[in-house]
């Protein structure tokens, strides 16, 4: 074959097949028919049966190299900025993300090679992106932004439909979409507001945290809102007659997010100091259990069942923690030497998104871990390697294609400690 060809499409390659380093004869005449017809110099009816059959072989060769490659995940979504906030559509496949210059983007996500594609961008925001969310039905996409606004936009079109301009006083830093018509913003001075869409206002405004709101979670009844805050306390509000319920007792860092698991009767909380921390649902003054996960920070999480959550830290791992027993169960993938700003599920429960400073969000395979069980009494190591539980996982079977892989090393993980308490709820 001439020395370039390799790198022209099938086509070019069978017009300008150089056949005289062909020797044998066969080989050869396979190749005239083959070029005859791809060029249409063919002679009689349609040309030989043989070759006709040899063209159809090359053709579905041909065929099959343009036909995209399934992959366990879709590939990974870059971007110009780092993206502080990412959310899944609650019932199709579509993905949006928030940036720290303010734009908004909505993709299509495909398992299929070159299957993600760019759906509309919205750049109304003037400074950082913090959080996203779509509305239950999936028609709507909040935004709120460090200056101080709320938008929300028609997920069909991105067309700006409500904007709350002045929102807070202070940047807006956290977001909870709560039914069709109540959603909450908590803002970095400890504000937390309730608003009505009916109405068109905020109907609750309080300010009990003295730092940051930095997450919330309400329970299934939408009664209580639970928030974390940078002043190392969760807040409890009751939304229905709105007023303020009471606070925690401060913990030793930050409370950066908050998830509710086991079927709603634990409040669980990470913090900067890489501790989560346990509450009792209807016992939300002082912790009934933590444990450390051996992580520099904690700085999102996302249930995945009622006893697996996963986390994001500092560190660039997502670690699978169990609660109850509290073990670290492995990790999930990583952006490697780059600190998690946000993690998300999608609908089917199958995929998990990570958004990180490496300005991509990343997507990982968790069909695994629902179906794991931890066993109360399994005996565990004092030390050892984060075992991968997904095959991009530093240590799986596709690692080795990891980006930017150079000598990294798996993170190593000490036996987190024994709980400060027994818990058997």
């Amino acid at each position: 074959m001439m020395r370039g060809m390799e790198q022209l499409p099938t086509e070019e390659r069978l017009k300008n097949w150089d056949l005289s380093v062909w020797k044998r004869d066969d080989e050869v005449g396979d190749l005239i028919e083959v070029h005859k017809i791809m060029t249409g110099n063919v002679s009689g009816a349609g040309g030989s049966r043989a070759g006709g059959g040899r063209c159809r072989a090359y053709a579905d060769l041909e065929q099959e190299e343009l036909e995209p490659r399934l992959r366990d995940t879709p590939e990974d979504i870059s971007f110009e900025a780092a993206a502080n906030t990412i959310a899944f559509h609650p019932s199709q496949d579509i993905l949006a993300a928030g940036d720290v210059d303010g734009d908004v983007y909505v993709y299509s996500y495909s398992c299929l090679e070159g299957g993600n594609r760019e759906l509309w961008s919205s750049g109304h925001h003037l400074k950082s992106c913090r959080e996203v969310s779509f509305s239950h039905d999936g028609h709507k996409l909040f935004t709120v932004s460090k200056d101080k606004s709320i938008h929300i936009l028609n997920v069909e079109e991105g067309r700006l439909v409500t904007r709350f301009s002045k929102a807070h006083s202070s940047a807006l830093n956290s977001l909870l979409v709560i039914d069709d018509h109540l959603f909450a913003t908590g803002d970095d001075g400890g504000m937390l507001k309730v608003w009505d869409l009916r109405k068109g206002t905020d109907i609750m405004e309080m300010r009990q945290h003295e730092e940051y709101i930095s997450s919330m979670a309400i329970d299934e009844n939408k009664k209580l809102l639970l928030t974390t805050s940078g002043d190392g306390t969760m807040g409890v509000f009751n939304i229905k007659r709105r007023r303020f319920e009471l606070l925690s007792e401060p913990q030793s860092g930050d409370l950066t997010s908050i998830a509710l698991m086991k079927r709603g009767k634990k409040v669980v909380c990470g913090s900067s100091e890489g501790t989560i921390y346990l509450f009792n649902w209807n016992g939300f003054g002082a912790t009934s259990d933590r444990f450390a996960v051996k992580a520099e920070s904690i700085d999102c999480m996302v249930p995945v069942t009622e006893n697996v959550l996963c986390t994001g830290s500092i560190d660039g791992v997502i670690r699978a923690v169990n609660i109850l027993p509290n073990r670290v169960i492995g990790s999930v993938g990583q952006h490697l030497g780059e600190p998690i700003e946000q993690l998300a599920k999608s609908h089917t429960g199958q995929l998990l998104a990570s958004s990180g400073h490496d300005q991509k969000v990343k997507f990982w395979d968790i069909s695994s871990l629902r179906s794991m069980v931890v066993d109360d009494y399994r005996k565990r190591k004092k030390s050892g390697q984060l075992k991968a539980l997904s095959c991009k996982a530093l240590g799986g079977r596709e690692d080795f294609f990891a980006d930017m892989r150079e000598e990294a090393e798996a993170p190593k993980e000490e036996q987190e400690e024994e709980s400060d308490s027994v818990d058997s709820n």
